[in-house]
């Protein structure tokens, strides 16, 4: 039989049966539609949560070194690391924490923010871009120029709205006027406090120097395309030569007169997050996978019912010489069409429902900030083609099987 007749025998039965056709289809539509929306849910959510930490790029490295005898590392000490160890980071920067009495704004006054001396390295680190004018230049940095960037709730706390415009901007930090460059997005561990980055220079001048030594925060950013497990790994074994610091003991981890070394990944948090994404992609694919298997038992009682309406057809065809496999072909390109049929309704049923599933999520989550947008994948749509496709294999075999092998003799003696 050649293919054209085929499928035109194939339309013909199914449009000869549209109500029971469309019924069956629609239990693939439902599981082939619960598989997208679900994977597009939860690689949304991956998405948001990966962005909101900064780790698009999963090149961070955060760093802490104590040297033995309670003395923390300096400027010159970090300088020698990021030489030694340039062959795995592009550069490697410091950050501190500092708490001045008050920030005050034209409208709010904050008592005790926290500042965050930084330099511009900082924010390609941490992956934060401005949000809006600016971020403070190297320029800015090295001359200790009265400019901050805002971050966290401090827009909405000092200028009354989140969208409040603020670059260009003043502040009254202590007894200093400061000027707002830009502000950037809310990071999912600053979110819900009033943040500033100055410039580590002016932070040391005006606010640290009044406070005392505090110490120094460390964070690399890594070569693109490097093991970051490795350069880990390497920078801890640099970090304890260098320092005379020993290996970490497991029940202490080490104190400040013996010095310790902790090195962490941003990997390892993506990592960590895309675990536990699995374990949820892997539940919604089995609730997904059992209105499946419902849909591919509907549709082997749908050709099953019609293998038995249509006995004497069959016999007829192999009485005027039609072969099994023929027979075989004809039921089985019945039940793929149908899947087929039903996993393109399924995947745009999916993407709407996707759609509708971010809009109730997204306000549930929306402690994290930002809208939920689904993801549908090419990989989940070529699993939803090529599970449409074997479950009309699966489910439709038998059936066509047993056409085939039915005598035409007794087929056409069928009342």
């Amino acid at each position: 039989m050649r293919a054209r007749d085929l499928g035109y025998e194939t339309l013909t039965a199914l449009l000869a049966n549209r109500a029971r056709s469309l019924l069956t289809i629609l239990g693939i539509v439902i599981g082939i539609a619960a598989v997208i929306a679900m994977t597009a849910l939860i690689d949304g959510m991956r998405q948001q949560l990966v962005g909101q930490l900064g780790l698009n790029a999963a090149r961070m490295v955060n760093i802490v070194c104590w040297p033995p005898g309670n003395q923390p590392l300096d400027e010159g000490d970090i300088e020698e690391m990021a030489s030694d160890l340039s062959a795995d980071y592009e550069f490697v920067t410091s950050y501190s924490y500092a708490n001045p009495a008050s920030v005050a704004s034209p409208t709010a006054e904050l008592e005790y923010p926290s500042v965050i001396a930084c330099e511009p390295e900082y924010f390609t680190a941490m992956g934060l871009e401005a949000s809006q004018g600016r971020l403070f230049t190297s320029e800015e940095a090295e001359d200790g120029a009265m400019v901050v960037v805002l971050g966290g709730s401090a827009v909405n706390d000092l200028f009354g709205t989140p969208d409040a415009e603020v670059a260009g901007q003043s502040l009254r930090i202590g007894s200093d006027s400061y000027t707002v460059a830009g502000a950037v997005p809310n990071a999912a561990n600053y979110q819900n406090y009033p943040i500033i980055y100055m410039p580590a220079e002016t932070a040391t001048t005006r606010i640290i120097g009044q406070q005392g030594s505090v110490s120094q925060n460390i964070v690399g950013f890594a070569h693109e395309g490097l093991d970051m497990y490795a350069v880990a790994a390497e920078t801890d074994a640099y970090l304890r030569a260098r320092f005379n610091i020993p290996e970490e003991d497991p029940d202490s981890g080490g104190d400040s007169m013996t010095g310790y070394v902790y090195v962490s990944t941003a990997q390892e948090y993506i990592d960590q997050l895309d675990s536990t994404m699995a374990t949820f992609r892997l539940l919604a694919l089995a609730v997904a996978g059992v209105s499946l298997l419902v849909g591919g038992i509907g549709i082997m009682n749908m050709m099953l019912t019609n293998v038995t309406e249509r006995i004497r057809e069959i016999g007829l065809r192999k009485a005027l010489g039609a072969r099994r496999a023929d027979v075989t072909r004809q039921f089985l390109l019945e039940s793929v069409t149908i899947c087929l049929v039903g996993g393109a309704f399924g995947i745009l049923a999916g993407y709407g429902g996707a759609w509708a599933l971010a809009g109730v999520a997204g306000p549930m989550l929306g402690s994290t900030g930002g809208e939920l947008v689904p993801v549908i994948s090419p990989g989940a749509v070529a699993l939803a083609c090529g599970v449409s496709v074997g479950i009309g294999v699966v489910f439709g075999r038998y059936p066509a099987r047993r056409a085939s092998r039915m005598d035409p003799v007794e087929a056409l003696r069928y009342q």
